[in-house]
């Protein structure tokens, strides 16, 4: 029986045993997220965290979380070491980042599988591939599962391969932080439904986020290069 066999139809601790709650994942996910969509604005602060959790695109599901009870999450990931603190000189305020790709091991294509799990749910690994954006790269669905195998494979695993939903061609995949049963049978599993409005938002978002990073590239050189003349 292979360990994807044996991970189905029961919950599966994070690395230190300590399942995470909604929030806490949401936390995570976003300081990964962010680590990698705005480089220059990483560590977060509190204010920018609370945006990026509070997100109406990208987001499975929707969560309107305050300060205060984000600041909480905070401290609970801190003692779990998931999170650190970090306060840079000349600051007002502390800033957060996310220790997860040194807590479990993962370089950057696995840990931007398992963060897209934890920001919007459920996911095919097509669909995986196509939201990851600048998180990661993948160049074709096959490195996307293998991203997600190496996830399944952990001990204890961090992903589980959920069994075929009715009508549907691909399999799902769900993270296991948070210590969820793992349906047993296709009728458990809700059919997934087509990308929504709010996904084909987001994607345009990160498109013209993309475009306008090249613009302002191209910009730079070329003012770089008149200079030479004047």
């Amino acid at each position: 029986m292979s360990n994807a066999d044996s991970n189905e139809g029961a919950a599966s601790p994070s690395a230190d045993n300590a399942f995470l709650d909604a929030a806490e994942v949401r936390v995570l996910g976003v300081l990964a997220e962010k680590e990698a969509l705005t480089p220059d604005n990483y560590p977060l602060s509190l204010n920018a965290l609370t945006n990026g959790c509070n997100q109406l695109t990208s987001r499975d599901p929707v969560m309107s979380l305050p300060e205060d009870a984000i600041l909480d999450t905070l401290h609970r990931l801190v003692q779990k070491k998931l999170v650190s603190e970090v306060r840079q000189a000349g600051a007002r305020v502390a800033k957060y980042e996310h220790r997860m790709r040194m807590k479990w091991s993962l370089e950057q294509d696995k840990l931007a599988v398992l963060v897209m799990l934890m920001l919007r749910g459920m996911q095919t690994a097509g669909e995986i591939r196509s939201r990851s954006g600048r998180l990661h790269d993948f160049a074709s669905v096959g490195d996307v599962e293998t991203g997600l195998q190496f996830l399944i494979d952990k001990y204890p695993p961090l992903v589980a391969r959920l069994p075929r939903a009715p009508g549907e061609k691909e399999v799902r995949y769900m993270h296991l932080l948070s210590g969820e049963e793992v349906p047993e049978r296709a009728a458990d599993i809700a059919p997934s439904t087509p990308g929504t409005r709010q996904d084909r938002i987001a994607e345009l978002e990160t498109e013209v986020a993309r475009l306008r990073a090249e613009v302002e590239r191209l910009s730079e050189q070329f003012d770089s290069f008149r200079k030479q003349f004047d």
